[in-house]
């Protein structure tokens, strides 16, 4: 495959790594908002907000990362944060094992995507 006539470089093990965090992230948003809507009325609308968000952006990191997209290393930038943020909103019902389980999952990627976010892709 090439890029503007020239080789696509293989993943990196850094880049492998972090796509890997970003879909597990991404999977595991999805499970907690499935989990928040058979709670009802118990979860608060910050916390779906930063669980759509973090969803959604960790799958467009992973996507960016695996195509090369030269724009990978600001989006790695916005999903370090958006995980961040999610990983707040979860921290909230430290008693919920699925939230600390997505805590988690978004806690790794977003340590990957800071280290990608200066990094050549």
């Amino acid at each position: 495959m090439t890029q503007s006539g020239m080789t696509m470089k293989p993943m990196t093990q850094q880049m492998q790594e972090c796509v890997d965090a970003c879909m597990t992230a991404h999977r595991m948003c999805e499970e907690t908002m499935s989990s928040c809507m058979q709670m009802g009325g118990q979860v608060q609308m910050k916390i779906m907000r930063a669980l759509m968000d973090c969803s959604e952006t960790t799958r467009m990191c992973a996507d960016m990362m695996m195509r090369r997209s030269p724009m990978a290393g600001e989006m790695c930038a916005m999903c370090a944060k958006a995980c961040d943020m999610c990983v707040e909103a979860c921290m909230t019902m430290p008693d919920d094992p699925q939230m600390m389980r997505c805590a988690e999952a978004c806690r790794r990627a977003a340590q990957t995507c800071r280290a990608m976010a200066g990094a050549a892709m």
